[in-house]
């Protein structure tokens, strides 16, 4: 662990950071721990953690790439990339773009999931609207195909 004497002014401690990543104290300390960070963790005088605008950035980068689902390896190989420095931006940009496949992957299947949602929607309103709601399919009722699941 790095002990460096940094000023208040140019670091955060733990719980600052946690306030601005959205990330817990422990998750800040899990990614410590696993290697997420570019580079080390630098401690004050007495020991506490104290945190560049630099790891607070990357931090914000790595929270959104788990939001996007980035599995915590790649994460972790993307986090030992950077700290190799140049050379690698190929590899990097390998990682990357398969994890924007991915999440673009996602983003049509929820729109296609949101599509049906709105069609089922525009069905319930306008039911509700013209107080035949009771007539909507019950798949506890329906008998021989009387009611029509398409009105689900």
């Amino acid at each position: 662990m790095a002990t460096t004497r940094t000023s208040s002014t140019d670091s955060l401690g733990i719980g600052e950071v946690a306030e601005r990543t959205g990330l817990s104290v422990h998750a800040l300390r899990f990614y410590e721990r696993e290697g997420l960070l570019v580079g080390p963790v630098h401690r004050d005088a007495g020991g506490r953690r104290r945190y560049s605008p630099g790891d607070v950035d990357w931090l914000g980068i790595c929270v959104r790439l788990r939001e996007s689902g980035m599995p915590l390896a790649e994460l972790k190989r993307f986090a030992e990339l950077v700290r190799e420095g140049t050379g690698n931006e190929p590899e990097r940009l390998r990682l990357l773009d398969a994890h924007r496949c991915r999440v673009e992957d996602r983003i049509s299947a929820l729109e296609e999931c949101r599509s049906v949602i709105v069609r089922k929607v525009a069905v319930y309103a306008e039911h509700v609207a013209r107080g035949t709601a009771a007539g909507l399919w019950d798949p506890t009722a329906a008998v021989d195909g009387e009611a029509s699941s398409s009105e689900a």
